[in-house]
């Protein structure tokens, strides 16, 4: 649930993407004017066709469900969120969808025991579907100092795992990771909840790219080639939680590949049980 997504990109090849809905233009065929949903998707699902496997998604087996909620400026309606949530929910045995990406969030104004979009989350989980959702980015203020409460909605709510971004400092060995500055951290507004569940890689991450979206057009300078010859750059390099999520969910894929019988419940468990220790 995103910008949508270039289904022509090589590293998606034919039939990853098994059905694409449009809530903001309403157009039939897929496309991503902001390029957030491409990037996202890569990290899931992207197979490396263009970097010979160099920059392959977590769970390259696994097919997609695309639903377009944010326009070409990456704005979009919390209605139409939860149209999408419950679009996946009706189709999730047709499309055997067992986990919602969802690296968009929303301000929190209310309860998580009241909020339409937290609500609808939980919907999803109570029909079996692992909800993924981004911490946020407020992590900071803006002097630079940290600050607490910055986690968005839907991510405030105890049924969704909620994924924070972790920094890998530049360097290939793990011990030296940290939470990125940027981060949202918990405790939850309102409800003071312990989030983020979990962090994972979310700087400098290098997925797919759409040419000609706005992400494209404005951060020219995170274009990357790959290895294989093509027309423009095919990957692009962004930092965030929102490409935090979708190493979580592509995950995930791979969990239920090897058991399908996990609950995300047991899921959410799973990951913060077996996940390593960073300081905050």
């Amino acid at each position: 649930i995103d910008s949508g997504v270039a289904n022509w990109h090589d590293d998606l090849g034919s039939g990853r993407v098994v059905r694409f809905v449009d809530f903001v233009n309403f157009q039939p065929a897929a496309y991503d004017d902001y390029g957030h949903g491409t990037h996202v998707a890569g990290i899931i699902a992207g197979n490396g066709h263009d970097s010979e496997g160099l920059r392959r998604g977590v769970a390259p087996g696994a097919t997609l469900l695309v639903e377009k909620v944010l326009d070409a400026a990456g704005q979009g309606y919390i209605s139409n969120v939860i149209a999408a949530i419950d679009y996946a929910i009706a189709n999730k045995d047709a499309l055997n969808i067992r986990v919602i990406n969802l690296s968009v969030a929303a301000g929190v104004y209310e309860s998580y025991t009241t909020d339409p979009l937290t609500l609808a989350a939980k919907r999803a989980v109570e029909a079996g579907i692992i909800v993924v959702s981004a911490a946020g980015n407020l992590g900071r203020n803006a002097k630079g100092q940290a600050q607490y409460g910055g986690i968005g909605a839907p991510g405030n709510a105890p049924w969704v795992l909620t994924v924070g971004a972790a920094s890998h400092q530049g360097t290939i060995d793990r011990a030296d990771d940290v939470v990125a500055g940027f981060s949202s951290r918990g405790p939850s507004a309102i409800d003071f909840q312990a989030k983020p569940d979990i962090v994972a890689p979310g700087v400098g991450i290098e997925s797919l790219a759409e040419a000609g979206s706005t992400l494209w057009n404005t951060k020219p300078l995170m274009r990357l080639w790959g290895t294989v010859p093509t027309a423009t750059e095919p990957y692009l390099s962004l930092s965030g939680t929102s490409m935090a999520a979708p190493v979580v969910s592509g995950t995930i894929a791979l969990m239920l590949q090897a058991n399908p019988t996990l609950t995300p419940n047991l899921v959410k468990a799973i990951l913060q049980y077996t996940a390593e220790a960073r300081p905050a």
